[in-house]
């Protein structure tokens, strides 16, 4: 299916990944938002879980390993012609994550990478959603302390176990 005038929503990830302080942030090389600063994601594949389809952009956008920590927020990125028909539909599952390892380079469809600190976010003129979900991401890693028990993903269903993602979603969306 295009992804131009499509008939139904592609589902997306975002991730936002701590070092330290910072936050990491990618220059888009290619379609859509082409030359616009964002978090590292890209369109999940068939077959593919969130987290899988979240580890594997960062992996290729910027060459990091990462650790997810947890669902941060869903966003749906809608794009309408002048006449109202739906250019482009995107479902944006946003992710909290820190750096396991790597240096960051730009590759695949990157042409950028950022390690900045909160206050730098005006100067790249980032979507007003990217920043809110940022925002959301340090308000829940000051929360979750490093080193705390985090729950993990179960291998088989790509889902935390010990917690209600649905839930998070839906407080998250209203």
């Amino acid at each position: 299916m295009t992804r131009s005038y499509p008939d139904r929503p592609f589902v997306g990830v975002g991730v936002v990944i701590w070092r330290d302080d910072r936050v990491l942030l990618v220059k888009r090389g290619k379609p859509p938002r082409q030359g616009q600063w964002s978090i590292p994601g890209g369109v999940q594949q068939l077959g593919e879980t969130v987290f899988e389809a979240a580890r594997r952009e960062v992996a290729e956008e910027t060459g990091l390993e990462i650790d997810l920590i947890d669902v941060i927020a869903v966003v749906d990125s809608i794009d309408r012609d002048p006449e109202g028909g739906v250019r482009a539909h995107y479902t944006l599952v946003d992710l909290l994550a820190e750096w396991r390892a790597g240096e960051a380079r730009a590759q695949d469809d990157a042409a950028a990478v950022a390690w900045i600190a909160l206050d730098e976010l005006p100067r790249y003129g980032l979507w007003d959603e990217t920043v809110r979900v940022i925002h959301l991401a340090a308000d829940r890693r000051g929360k979750t302390p490093l080193g705390a028990s985090i729950p993990k993903r179960s291998k088989t269903s790509g889902y935390l176990s010990g917690s209600s993602i649905i839930s998070r979603i839906l407080r998250i969306s209203r």
